[in-house]
């Protein structure tokens, strides 16, 4: 797969943030947690892991939002409060773009869920792998495979 040459753009609901990636997806993910059904104030988060080298914001300020925690940074937009992007303790070399604020958004479909045992019942999103938490580290490598075959 040739991620150099994709390229895409996203912004916050106002557009005071944009930012572009210039690179496909590794993954792409649907959380369950109520921490992501609190901060998108629906059933479940939408995101997609870039390479962070891949990502770059073009106009506007972020800032961060939720629980305002070290380990876990989440990103907004400071007027419309957008929540656009994570940055995550010890993950320093990616970024987890919420799939919903790219242009493309429709192409994004969640590849693996997480956080099952937190799902609201009636929730569905067509995920084609299921984590009651986070996938065990050593099964990372062969679902990115997986997603990056995919892709194609």
């Amino acid at each position: 797969m040739d991620s150099i040459s994709h390229k895409t753009k996203g912004h916050c609901r106002c557009g005071q943030v944009k930012f572009e990636v210039s690179a496909k997806p590794m993954i792409t993910m649907a959380c369950h947690c109520t921490g992501c059904q609190k901060m998108t104030s629906s059933a479940f988060s939408l995101s997609s892991l870039f390479q962070r080298a891949a990502f770059s914001i073009t106009s506007g300020a972020p800032v961060i939002g939720g629980l305002h925690d070290s380990s876990t940074q989440h990103f907004f937009c400071g007027h419309c409060m957008s929540w656009l992007f994570t940055h995550l303790e010890g993950l320093d070399d990616f970024v987890n773009v919420r799939s919903t604020m790219l242009d493309d958004s429709r192409t994004y479909k969640p590849f693996i869920e997480t956080y099952t045992d937190e799902k609201l019942e009636w929730a569905s999103t067509g995920a084609k792998h299921s984590f009651c938490k986070f996938p065990p580290q050593e099964k990372f490598p062969e679902l990115l495979h997986e997603y990056a075959q995919k892709q194609g």
